[in-house]
């Protein structure tokens, strides 16, 4: 009997044992589900205006953003910055309510207004508390098609960009940025210039409402609204305050293709501790059946923290503290670039690594759980960038601005994981072509040129395995 009760003894703390250890270990990563788009619904006005209503989640807040297909891509030659001033003219405000005003306005509903100006696109988005979104839209449209563009405003807002052009003009980041995006686009807007003094100097309130009257109208324009709203009453704001606006210019974009030549550009800012670099080259854009694998590949190679490059040039060796890849995306254009800032006297040796992880990539593919740590990362990041109404909003406008089908988000998930680790390698072969990336180093030239053999013999061996 004692034996017995031994013998129990002994199961029930086995057993414990067990549970205990049970406990402690984490269940296994579930696998994010398919993306659901939240019915909407689309408007268009007889003037082209569009419109798209996304009802989304339970809080009384909504994101309302009217996107303009014009940006500094519509500048003349001697007009950068000019869809800049612009849109910060048109921030003080419509011709009925100034900008003071307008401020209280939209404070008192609880909520932001803001326009920014990129490339392609000018933005005019807020957000405020449900029922507010009528008077909201009211007051976007107002300032939209009817800005004051106030003269007193003008050499205020000027002088505030001469400022920030002094900052630009010391900052290598912005300085290396133009020199590689204008060696790959030339003498196209995409090239990112940087404006000059007499070009701001030379810019009049009325050659903003000039701009304005080039560029904006009805048939470039949408209004994205999601959140928490009153759809009869949304509605009947957007047709009220947008039904008048003339349709302006059709959509319109200057075309070019990127294109690589391979140049290594030199930068000089003597003494300096870090060279920043951009490496890079012209590869699909998101209209490409090869997008979401080339997507994928940038993460896995260079677009993530735990990405091969980093963890060579940041991890391992200590050449930089932050390095990434990225894909910039344009019409009918897309660019792969590495931007690292490296310690000035291991700039060729980074460069080595940086083409030994491409080249690796090129001759092996990738290990399946690797690939799938990378696209359990995709996939986690376009969940939560649709975790709530702006990103809705953003996916919504992203699609549009490239003409995406809706089963671009719905299918998204599963695209990801149907890369397989073959694709990721000839991706790699196809558009990473090192030795005729553009090279592009702002750094001490003196201690560059003393690597520039090195640099320049990387580019040569390639090809070859290290």
């Amino acid at each position: 009997m004692r034996k017995i009760t031994h013998y129990t003894l002994l199961l029930l703390a086995l057993a414990f044992i067990t549970q205990s250890i049970a406990q402690t270990k984490l269940p296994p990563a579930g696998k994010p589900r398919d993306f659901t788009l939240p019915s909407s619904k689309k408007i268009q006005l007889p003037n082209g205006f569009r419109a798209a209503l996304v009802p989304y989640g339970n809080i009384p807040k909504v994101s309302i953003q009217v996107v303009v297909k014009t940006g500094q891509v519509h500048e003349g030659p001697n007009e950068i910055w000019l869809a800049r001033y612009t849109g910060k003219l048109m921030e003080e405000g419509s011709t009925k309510t100034d900008f003071a005003t307008l401020s209280k306005k939209v404070a008192a509903m609880g909520g932001r207004l803001s326009i920014s100006v990129g490339m392609e696109t000018t933005t005019i988005n807020g957000s405020v508390l449900s029922d507010f979104a009528p008077e909201f839209i009211a007051l976007l449209a107002e300032v939209l098609t009817d800005p004051a563009f106030p003269s007193a405003s003008g050499d205020r807002i000027k002088n505030n960009m001469k400022r920030d052009l002094s900052v630009r003009k010391a900052q290598p980041d912005a300085i290396g940025s133009e020199k590689f995006f204008t060696a790959l686009y030339k003498d196209h807007p995409y090239g990112n210039k940087i404006a000059t003094e007499e070009m701001l100097d030379s810019y009049t309130v009325d050659k903003a409402r000039e701009f304005y009257a080039r560029n904006f109208g009805a048939q470039r324009s949408a209004i994205y609204v999601a959140g928490n709203f009153d759809e009869s009453a949304v509605n009947k704001a957007i047709t009220t305050s947008f039904s008048s606006w003339g349709k302006g210019p059709a959509v319109s974009y200057p075309p070019v293709k990127a294109v690589s030549t391979g140049e290594i550009t030199v930068i000089d800012r003597p003494n300096a501790a870090q060279t920043v670099v951009f490496l890079g080259t012209p590869v699909a854009d998101p209209t490409s059946a090869d997008y979401t694998p080339l997507d994928v590949t940038n993460s896995l190679l260079g677009g993530s923290f735990g990405s091969r490059i980093t963890r060579n040039i940041r991890e391992d060796k200590g050449y930089t503290y932050s390095p990434f890849s990225g894909i910039q995306n344009r019409q009918g254009n897309g660019v792969w670039y590495e931007k690292a800032d490296i310690t000035s006297e291991s700039t060729a040796d980074a460069l080595k690594e940086i083409a030994k992880e491409i080249r690796g990539l090129q001759a092996a593919p990738p290990s399946a759980e690797e690939l799938k740590g990378i696209q359990n990362y995709e996939a986690g990041t376009f969940v939560l960038q649709n975790s709530n109404a702006d990103g809705i909003i953003s996916q919504l406008t992203y699609m549009d601005q490239f003409g995406l089908k809706d089963s671009y988000l719905t299918n998204r998930i599963r695209d990801i994981y149907s890369v397989t680790p073959a694709q990721v390698q000839g991706i790699a072969k196809k558009y990473l072509d090192y030795e005729n990336m553009v090279l592009v180093m702002v750094g001490d030239k003196k201690q560059l040129d003393a690597q520039m053999g090195s640099i320049k013999d990387i580019k040569e061996k390639v090809k070859k395995p290290f």
